[in-house]
């Protein structure tokens, strides 16, 4: 009976029906109805989930809050450096072809700028929200203990048996970051030769010059050649023979160059007016003189193949003998005369065919 009476005083408290921490619904229920069971209904069916959903609420609500002002300081951050200007000469009258590299640099920086942006947006989301699908299940009774445990063993599992995935993803984010090339570049990787076509975290796909499309995983990367990174430089080997005057060649040559570099369609492909940096080979028959010119982007090919014209052709008006190979001619009698092939070759020709020509009409 005391015990029955006892229960009954408890149950007919506030702290009896809503605990010794009286939520603020219980506790306005209590104060205006002063029902046991009423409160005790609020508290189990209304405060309680109540309570667990505002909790829910407020960390997804910080979460995105979180997230929205790290994206807005990392678009800050890479805005700031896509728009950065890049160091120029002092000289204010800039040349076209200069000023056209400066902008593709330009171009470059944003474009590298605005991917590491989005990388590293995609990284503070998935951080953010990871921690807080966390704080949720915690806060839902969950017991993370054995969640933790086999994501740790998972991600154990997945570094041994994932190694070369890894490895490709970390290879392809110092690519972008430290810029080793883009879309658009003429690279050299190990056996391929082309242009990159596309790129991604994972592999890099290029096409080379006979149109064979190359799949390079960025792992298995650990040296590339950029032909085409802010400049690039035209080389020209250009044989001639060994008894003419060396100084008068180059004299030649500097014309020829200095034509192209004055023409105002070829001057927007230079960056510097062609050098002739001399004899480059010596043989006993020939001197290989080289030119070199420094070029806009992936534009080296055809400054190479004009300059290479024009300095046929100035070589040739200044009655400069091309430089060419031994070759041995065999005649019909079975004799064998070493001749140059650059020299003289049609003629003998000629006259073997008339020799050779009138034998047989004899015959």
């Amino acid at each position: 009976m005391f015990h029955a009476t006892g229960l009954a005083h408890v149950l007919g408290t506030l702290t009896g029906s809503c605990g010794d921490n009286p939520g603020i619904a219980c506790r306005l229920t209590w104060d205006i109805t002063h029902s046991s069971n009423a409160a005790q209904v609020v508290q189990i069916y209304v405060a309680g989930p109540l309570s667990q959903v505002l909790r829910i609420a407020f960390v997804i609500v910080l979460a995105m809050i979180v997230r929205t002002i790290a994206h807005r300081v990392i678009n800050k951050i890479t805005e700031g450096a896509a728009t950065a200007s890049l160091p120029v000469a002092g000289n204010t009258r800039i040349h076209k072809a200069a000023a056209a590299v400066h902008a593709a640099g330009m171009e470059r920086r944003e474009q590298r700028a605005r991917a590491l942006g989005s990388i590293l947006r995609s990284g503070v989301s998935i951080l953010v929200f990871g921690i807080a699908a966390l704080t949720v299940l915690g806060y839902l009774g969950v017991d993370l203990t054995p969640l933790l445990v086999s994501t740790t063993v998972l991600g154990v599992a997945l570094g041994f048996g994932a190694q070369n995935l890894v490895r490709d993803y970390l290879a392809g984010i110092l690519m972008l970051v430290e810029d080793h090339y883009g879309v658009g570049d003429m690279i050299n990787v190990k056996d391929a030769t082309g242009t990159v076509e596309a790129m991604s975290l994972l592999t890099t796909r290029l096409r080379d010059v006979n149109g064979v499309v190359w799949h390079i995983r960025n792992g298995s990367i650990e040296v590339v050649g950029n032909e085409s990174q802010g400049w690039s430089r035209a080389v020209i080997d250009y044989p001639v023979p060994y008894e003419e005057d060396l100084a008068r060649i180059r004299l030649l040559m500097e014309e020829a160059a200095g034509s192209l570099y004055r023409e105002r369609g070829w001057r927007k492909l230079l960056l510097e007016k062609p050098e002739v940096w001399g004899a480059q080979e010596l043989s006993s028959r020939e001197v290989t003189m080289r030119i070199v010119a420094k070029t806009a982007p992936m534009r080296q090919w055809e400054v190479a193949r004009e300059l290479r014209a024009r300095v046929k052709s100035a070589l040739d008006a200044a009655g400069v003998k091309q430089a060419g190979p031994e070759t041995v001619v065999i005649s019909t009698s079975g004799e064998a005369t070493l001749s140059r092939a650059a020299e003289g070759s049609g003629a003998d020709g000629a006259e073997e065919g008339t020799t050779d020509g009138g034998g047989a009409g004899s015959a």
